[in-house]
């Protein structure tokens, strides 16, 4: 299994000095104990607020700022993790969607912490986090049907060589590379900046490569810890 090493923008760093993130390649197998993710999501979302990290909203908030800095408006399109918190907290809970899925979405909201899952198979190239010049194509739906649309000039998105696989960071994720539980090769990136114990970001990147192992034994997992110089 080769792992998977997302190039950084170094133009990042001026936008969110301190920047880490993990990296999880799996070669993926069998799934025999879906039932892992079912109770991982239940339990996160139950347990939202009564056991909220204490820097949680430090974290979210640190986030707000970034997505600030390069145009966003994180009221209308906040990161990822803050998206799914608010759910719960509007719903009381968030309905399965694939046990991979279910899974991750555990991860972020247990851990206040941006979490992306793609089929590393559908990729072109090497996952890189940079600077969009507005011209890039990200593959979308708008009301039920295929559709591409361009970012905004100055947008941080995720994109390899064809074309975007997540705009405004980790806010909307392209439908080309989304993970679905069929998929071979799976990449993980978990997205943390400093105001998230590096300790608590490891604890989560642990946690997923354990239940990702729980649902699929037979699984090749490698882990590594991605930093902007």
């Amino acid at each position: 299994m080769s792992f998977v090493a997302p190039f950084l923008d170094p133009q990042i760093a001026e936008i969110a000095p301190g920047f880490r993130a993990l990296s999880i390649s799996v070669k993926a197998s069998l799934i025999e104990h879906p039932q892992v993710s079912t109770d991982a999501l239940k339990k996160a979302c139950d347990s939202l607020g009564a056991e909220t990290p204490a820097w949680a909203q430090s974290h979210l908030a640190a986030w707000a700022n970034t997505f600030r800095l390069f145009g966003a408006k994180p009221q209308r399109t906040p990161c990822s993790a803050e998206a799914l918190r608010k759910r719960v907290l509007r719903d009381g809970s968030l309905p399965n969607i694939d046990p991979i899925v279910d899974l991750y979405n555990a991860i972020s909201i247990k851990y206040a912490i941006p979490v992306g899952g793609e089929n590393f198979d559908a990729y072109i190239g090497v996952p890189r986090l940079t600077i969009a010049d507005g011209t890039e194509l990200f593959d979308t739906t708008k009301d039920g049907d295929a559709a591409n649309e361009s970012p905004e000039k100055g947008e941080v998105i995720w994109r390899d060589e064809q074309g975007v696989t997540c705009r405004r960071w980790n806010w909307r994720q392209g439908t080309r590379t989304r993970l679905y539980s069929n998929a071979k090769r799976m990449w993980f990136i978990l997205e943390s900046l400093p105001e998230m114990p590096m300790d608590a970001l490891r604890a989560a990147g642990d946690e997923l490569s354990r239940g990702l192992q729980q649902m699929m034994p037979d699984a090749k997992i490698e882990s590594q810890l991605i930093e902007l110089y």
